[in-house]
């Protein structure tokens, strides 16, 4: 068996979640949490906890929020034993991937979470966007509508490759209404608008790119002690040699999961843990790979679940 961790990407969050985690193993979850009151500005636990969706969903919360969920997740599993010799996230998920992977410290993590959730915030509010999920549509049809819609004066792309019936699209409201439309007259089974006010991945999230990369610049990126793999290659990432440019660019590029889930599989990879809450990247993986283990840990339950799947 060779295993991956995978991180959960912004928009799994939820209220309360991370609480059975926390409760069962409170004195490592709390240096975790202290590293986020260290970095943060606010009560970032009191909001995962009492917190109401609205104000979860906030990009300056639901990152670091998401993110401290992932490595409570990542400190379950490894509590139980649970190794992995790669690694990949969604999205924000790398960052927690980076973490995982000894390319971040703790602190370093929180540091860089807050700064790209701030810088995102400013840029979303300053260029309002929208996405949408296209199902059922080959990705490389839907990269066509974008660019022919674009190509008209109304900004659209292809930014999440999820899977091969799911492409996820990013741009300005009016767009986004034209693309779906589109890509149903196309045959697509569903175009669903994403609960985001932002454009995450595109060229809307330009000036956040360009401020992140200037606040992470005197980070220590060290090289991963597992493999690595990349939203902005699709692959295994080898060169760590700028990483403050390479995440500056990841913020605006398309999140290429279905080739890196294919990069890992070709490299072996048969058991994928998605860490962190939800099961998004667990559901994706399933239509994506064949004859895989695909589980997901957020809970003591999945914990329970996915100790005796990887076991049988």
């Amino acid at each position: 068996m060779k295993t991956a961790f995978l991180f959960s990407g912004q928009g799994s969050q939820y209220p309360a979640m991370g609480k059975e985690l926390f409760e069962a193993y409170p004195e490592k979850a709390k240096k975790i949490l202290e590293a986020a009151d260290r970095a943060l500005d606010f009560d970032l636990w009191n909001l995962i906890q009492n917190g109401s969706p609205e104000e979860l969903a906030q990009t300056r919360v639901s990152q670091p929020a998401i993110f401290t969920v992932s490595l409570l997740a990542l400190m379950a599993a490894k509590e139980n034993g649970l190794e992995c010799e790669g690694v990949a996230g969604h999205s924000l998920g790398e960052y927690a991937a980076m973490t995982a992977s000894g390319m971040l410290t703790l602190e370093e993590g929180y540091f860089a979470i807050k700064h790209r959730a701030e810088a995102m915030d400013k840029a979303a509010k300053a260029n309002p966007g929208a996405m949408a999920a296209v199902i059922g549509l080959s990705p490389e049809k839907v990269s066509e509508i974008c660019e022919k819609i674009a190509s008209q004066g109304d900004y659209v792309s292809a930014v999440n490759f999820n899977s091969p019936v799911q492409t996820v699209i990013a741009g300005t409201k009016e767009a986004i209404e034209k693309a779906s439309a589109a890509a149903k007259e196309a045959g697509a089974k569903r175009a669903l608008p994403l609960a985001v006010s932002a454009a995450f991945h595109s060229e809307l999230m330009r000036s956040a790119a360009e401020e992140f990369e200037n606040s992470v610049k005197d980070i220590d990126f060290k090289a991963p002690n597992v493999k690595f793999y990349s939203n902005v290659i699709g692959s295994e990432l080898t060169d760590f040699s700028d990483m403050p440019k390479l995440m500056s660019k990841h913020i605006c590029s398309p999140v290429r999961f279905t080739d890196e889930l294919n990069a890992m599989k070709n490299d072996g990879f048969d058991v994928y843990v998605e860490l962190g809450p939800g099961k998004v990247l667990t559901g994706l993986v399933g239509k994506t790979l064949k004859e895989v283990k695909a589980l997901n840990i957020e809970n003591a339950e999945t914990l329970k679940s996915a100790l005796e799947l990887i076991k049988a």
